[in-house]
């Protein structure tokens, strides 16, 4: 008889507390996190301050990324993009610059305040080529075949099914189509006890994969990685600190081309 019992991730409960989390970060981003949030940390992850100073500052407040990407994404006038994940704006805000007005930029976030937030901000400094709308990385409102480029910055790690996000963006993008992000990843794999606490999951340390098996969902998601950049992110809380020492869990830039 086998007496083992395989504790398992409460999805819905993750969900709430992501959702919890990252309504602070929009409302109270001054608040203490398990990571850093504002403008000191985009410019610690190498964010050009010119760029930084034509978005609103309020969106930049609510910053919590995890790396910088937008180099590698190389986004042109024109192009079509898809913010996974997409806060309180700041990608989307920058990629909507990048793209001019004969381009667009589509945020998808599932936290209604932080949807808010960027809708609200976009509006006021008049961004007309960039909308958020509510919805799931996991199956993004997004026509297939119809996007230049994907984001994301500090999401996917925080999602329970990892190859859907990579199956929906690989489904969204043209063909040859780049997917440029940032994300958390594990020198290690992480054990039950911490892939199975939603708190940890929902400070994106618990959702953190492998970093070779991160790589292959994206290759068998049907895409070509091109280039893989570690990049200097620190968590701050102790208990995120010691998960991070314990199991080599770092923060990677990744472009990769849809094949």
């Amino acid at each position: 008889m086998n007496d083992t019992v395989t504790r398992r991730l409460d999805t819905a409960d993750l969900e709430a507390r992501v959702k919890s989390m990252y309504e602070l970060v929009a409302l109270e981003p001054d608040q203490p996190f398990h990571f850093e949030t504002g403008r000191g940390l985009a410019e610690h992850l190498g964010y050009p301050v010119a760029g930084l100073d034509a978005i609103p500052a309020e969106a930049i407040a609510s910053f919590a990324g995890v790396g910088y990407f937008l180099d590698l994404a190389d986004l042109a006038s024109g192009e079509t993009v898809l913010d996974l994940g997409s806060g309180s704006g700041t990608d989307s805000l920058l990629a909507a610059r990048s793209v001019g007005s004969t381009g667009t930029v589509t945020g998808v976030d599932m936290t209604r305040a932080q949807l808010a937030k960027a809708t609200q901000l976009a509006d006021e400094a008049d961004f007309g080529n960039v909308e958020f709308v509510e919805g799931y990385i996991e199956r993004p409102p997004a026509t297939a075949g119809s996007v230049d480029c994907v984001i994301s910055n500090g999401v996917i790690n925080l999602s329970a099914d990892k190859p859907a996000v990579f199956r929906s963006a690989a489904a969204a993008l043209r063909p040859g189509g780049r997917l440029a992000i940032a994300d958390i990843v594990s020198a290690t794999q992480l054990p039950e006890g911490v892939t199975c606490d939603a708190s940890l999951w929902a400070a994106c340390i618990g959702g953190a994969a492998q970093r070779d098996d991160y790589l292959a969902m994206i290759e068998d998601a049907g895409f070509s990685v091109e280039t893989v950049r570690d990049n200097d992110y620190r968590f701050v809380s102790d208990r995120a600190v010691g998960a991070t020492s314990a199991y080599g869990v770092t923060s990677v830039s990744i472009l990769a081309r849809r094949t």
